[in-house]
């Protein structure tokens, strides 16, 4: 049976249940564009010295050789993510010979989207399946929605959280079970209240012009005093129709649950085919066009604000390592790059995602059917372009409800949550945190997508010079500080190591290519 909100409160304000609440599993992913100093995109390759985008741990490339991904590694504190980001991010600002990291979400000034390069993993089979995997979503979608920079937070409950959970509700399912079915209610009730993330967070109102490249739209742009584009109360852009979307998976309903039903509702994808996409074709005179011709090329295409996980052996697929061992984490991909700060997301961002995740883990919900889904997602598609618009109502359940006053209906709860995990981990910061992300529901001036326009409309400024302006700001404060965490000498050692690795897979591969996708897909 599963309790209330305030039960679970209860239950885990036992002083022999408080210790269950410290020691969250939290890593973060960060993308970020490889810019000049004027403010055009990098024409160089992947940097030798930050090893094999194939192999190394901390840093690889996304869609393109200029796109940037950084990762840190599975940490138990907010502080200690935001040093291990902050250090990835020194040593490789002191190897890319003065290029700057571009701090926002959106890319900077980009003449001609055909000559983003694709990202390159060397000669190995799996090396050309990412590099093709890629070539794929640019002839699907377009290089331009691919440049687009955004943050991972990956976040796990410890097992005694479990065990704690699991013995207040008298629960005698499978462990592995009670896990991923909780991870799923977690996953369900995020869906309900994900539009509170693009709103407190979202940080792309605008866009350079060049970003559109001829691309058809209906949205009301606005243009700034220097030329660039924005919606008056847009909170992320890059969550909109012009960034991370794909119209062919809109009718795929894929259902969160369960688990059973998510992997089979995953599986379909990847293997229905799609008329619009058969027309690019695979194999077009020798050279790969797309993996497949199908909905979804491999499971990564699958684009969603939050996706359940679990870390996959050499060689199996993300949904059969779930559907073997259960949920081991969840990753929410909704975040904007925030420019505010120098690593794209705050250490006060991860106290209030500790919270938000808690909530949405404890929070009682059922089901969730098709039409509610469709309803859930229209909120989050009205707040990413409208979501300081006073005017503006979301739907919860069967009534209407204002961003003001849903989101402090939420945040009345969240305190509760806040305040018991202040308790277990001896600090006011949760709290605090929670404070200031309620003034920002109640005054949408305060969130950052209105100190963006506030800069670009009111105070006349140039959108590249004042990223470029940060960029250089950030370059210069990780550079001279002294490293936290880590060593100059791990990640020298780690990028050598890498190079030796991605060797190793390429003289291994015993099949061609043909025959290893062949092989892959089969499975």
């Amino acid at each position: 049976m599963t309790l209330s909100l305030n039960e679970y409160v209860s239950v885990f304000s036992e002083s022999a249940n408080l210790s269950s609440l410290t020691g969250f599993g939290r890593g973060i992913e960060r993308e970020a564009l490889r810019v000049l100093a004027e403010g055009r995109l990098s024409e160089k390759p992947h940097y030798y010295n930050l090893g094999s985008a194939l192999t190394n741990p901390y840093i690889t490339t996304d869609y393109s050789e200029t796109l940037l991904e950084f990762i840190t590694p599975v940490t138990s504190s907010p502080e200690e993510a935001i040093a291990h980001l902050q250090d990835i991010q020194k040593f490789t600002l002191s190897q890319i010979d003065g290029e700057l990291l571009w701090p926002m979400s959106m890319p900077c000034f980009v003449n001609d989207a055909d000559k983003i390069p694709l990202a390159q993993y060397g000669s190995s089979n799996i090396g050309t399946m990412k590099t093709v995997y890629r070539q794929g979503l640019k002839n699907r979608y377009g290089s331009m929605m691919q440049v687009i920079s955004g943050i991972h937070f990956n976040f796990s409950f410890t097992e005694q959280f479990w065990n704690v959970l699991q013995s207040a509700e008298n629960n005698n399912q499978k462990q592995s079970d009670f896990i991923s079915d909780r991870y799923f209610m977690l996953l369900r009730n995020y869906k309900r209240y994900c539009w509170l993330i693009p709103y407190l967070y979202g940080s792309s109102p605008s866009i350079c012009s060049s970003f559109l490249q001829n691309k058809p739209h209906q949205l009301p742009f606005k243009k700034s005093p220097k030329g660039y584009l924005y919606l008056e109360h847009a909170t992320s852009l890059r969550m909109s129709d012009l960034g991370y979307t794909n119209n062919e998976q809109s009718s795929l309903h894929i259902c969160y649950n369960n688990l059973e039903g998510y992997v089979d509702g995953v599986k379909n994808a990847i293997n229905l085919a799609s008329d619009e996409f058969a027309k690019i074709g695979v194999k077009v005179n020798g050279a790969y066009q797309q993996l497949n011709s199908n909905v979804l090329q491999i499971e990564n295409e699958l684009y969603a604000p939050i996706r359940p996980k679990r870390v996959a052996k050499s060689g199996e697929k993300p949904s059969e390592a779930l559907q073997d061992r259960g949920v081991e984490y969840i990753e929410v991909r909704a975040i904007d790059v925030n420019p505010f700060v120098d690593t794209g997301i705050s250490t006060e961002q991860v106290y209030f995602l500790d919270i938000f995740l808690t909530y949405c883990a404890l929070k009682d919900h059922g089901t969730l059917n098709c039409e509610q889904q469709n309803v859930y997602e229209k909120n989050m598609d009205e707040v990413v372009l409208r979501g300081r618009d006073e005017s503006l109502l979301l739907t919860d359940e069967d009534t209407n409800k204002s961003v003001k006053a849903w989101g402090n209906e939420i945040f009345d709860e969240l305190l509760a949550i806040a305040s018991l995990l202040d308790k277990a981990n001896g600090t006011s910061k949760y709290q605090e945190v929670l404070s200031i992300e309620r003034a920002k529901i109640n005054d949408p001036k305060l969130t950052p997508s209105a100190k963006i326009l506030n800069l670009l409309v009111e105070q006349q400024k140039s959108l590249t010079q004042v990223s470029l302006g940060m960029a250089q700001q950030y370059r210069d404060s990780l550079l001279s500080q002294p490293y936290q965490t880590y060593s100059e000498e791990v990640f020298v050692d780690s990028a050598e190591k890498s190079h030796v690795e991605q060797s190793a897979i390429e003289k291994s591969d015993s099949v061609s290519f043909d025959e290893f996708l062949a092989d892959y897909f089969s499975k």
